[in-house]
């Protein structure tokens, strides 16, 4: 079984970038911990700050993933193009936010994403990502 992360952009700063809203974990030491505790599951990781880019690999991983879980940080409030992206695509997409964002700025509580996808987690932290695979393991 195959299951996508794909992260966007700003979030290759996790660990550095304002450890009070996304804390002091880097991403590749918590994938590190995912892979080890989903032995059975392959975990494939892709994080860009370039909107195409995360559109490709959409395109690329979802038609033969899965699932795919995805935080557009950032493009999650702005991105049209990624929201047709999800909803051209055939693996089920998970929108996952480690803050949460309805307690945040009010231009954070839209997410054009979140419609085309089959849930949305926010607010758990990095555990968000686990939830999200725990529930397409299930699927």
């Amino acid at each position: 079984m195959k299951i996508a992360i794909i992260n966007g952009p700003n979030l290759n700063l996790l660990g550095k970038r304002e450890p009070e809203t996304y804390g002091t974990r880097d991403f590749e030491t918590y994938l590190a911990e995912l892979q080890k505790k989903y032995r059975d599951i392959e975990l494939t990781y892709f994080q860009s700050n370039v909107e195409g880019e995360l559109i490709n690999k959409l395109h690329e991983f979802g038609f033969t993933y899965k699932g795919i879980i995805i935080n557009a940080g950032g493009y999650t409030h702005t991105s049209v193009a990624l929201a047709d992206a999800i909803a051209a695509i055939t693996t089920p997409v998970i929108e996952v936010h480690i803050s949460n964002i309805f307690a945040r700025e009010d231009f954070r509580h839209v997410s054009f994403l979140g419609a085309q996808c089959i849930g949305s987690i926010s607010g758990f932290g990095l555990s968000g990502y686990d939830l999200a695979i725990h529930h397409l393991i299930n699927l």
